[in-house]
């Protein structure tokens, strides 16, 4: 359990100044009123018929490029803090398992993240007009696909954290990795927006979780050397 305590200390940091959740939050906000200006009362001058349409295909979208987009702030920033001030040596040195830094590193983003899309979820349904009756199940969507994108960005955060271009090289190396993700829970997340069942995204659900999983248990074995100078 001694990843707790990185995760505490993580989150105390944060909380202390909240600068990293505040540009998290912000930046998911802008992005999901932006959206939903340039698809406002614009698309009904030409196709009034089509408007609600345009909007369902495009609207799980953009909701998750504001989750991932918010989300690489933070996750650039998860080791690239240690590094500069010259906790990361100090980590290493700590008499824990490797493994117990990448977990502790998760938790902290996982809550920063999720705290994000709290923030956020509630902004879009109400300008979007959505009325969702399948809740639980767009949180279960919601869950998986952060989770995916945690458990792969941690672990790329860690490697690129000793270049120069850690900023640029992450998203680069980091977005490829996270199409089925990204597909999946797009996917998923327009069904549950439709107000569709369970059992039409068991397979979309399915390949979230395999994701978590395989790439979970990978950070597990190869995190230790990620980090080496």
């Amino acid at each position: 359990m001694k990843f707790l305590q990185i995760a505490k200390k993580d989150l105390l940091a944060e909380f202390r100044t909240k600068q990293m959740l505040n540009s998290m939050v912000i930046f998911a906000l802008l992005v999901i009123v932006i959206f939903s200006f340039a698809f406002g009362n614009e698309a009904t001058i030409f196709i009034p018929n089509l408007k609600k349409k345009i909007i369902d295909i495009l609207a799980p979208g953009m909701l998750w490029i504001a989750f991932t987009f918010a989300g690489m702030l933070g996750l650039s920033r998860s080791f690239a803090g240690e590094k500069e001030e010259g906790c990361l040596d100090g980590l290493k040195l700590c008499p824990v398992d490797r493994s117990d830094i990448y977990n502790g590193k998760v938790l902290s983003n996982a809550v920063l993240m999720f705290l994000m899309e709290i923030a956020t979820l509630p902004i879009f349904i109400v300008l979007f007009s959505y009325d969702i009756q399948n809740l639980p199940g767009l949180i279960l969507v919601i869950i998986l696909g952060t989770f995916g994108f945690i458990f792969v960005g941690t672990l790329l955060s860690a490697l690129t954290v000793n270049t120069r271009t850690r900023e640029i090289l992450l998203p680069v190396i980091l977005f490829p990795v996270l199409i089925p993700v990204i597909l999946s829970s797009v996917t998923a997340t327009a069904s549950m927006l439709a107000n569709g069942n369970i059992s039409d995204i068991s397979g979309e659900l399915q390949i979230l979780a395999v994701y978590d999983i395989i790439f979970f248990v990978v950070a597990q074995i190869v995190f230790e050397y990620t980090i080496e100078d």
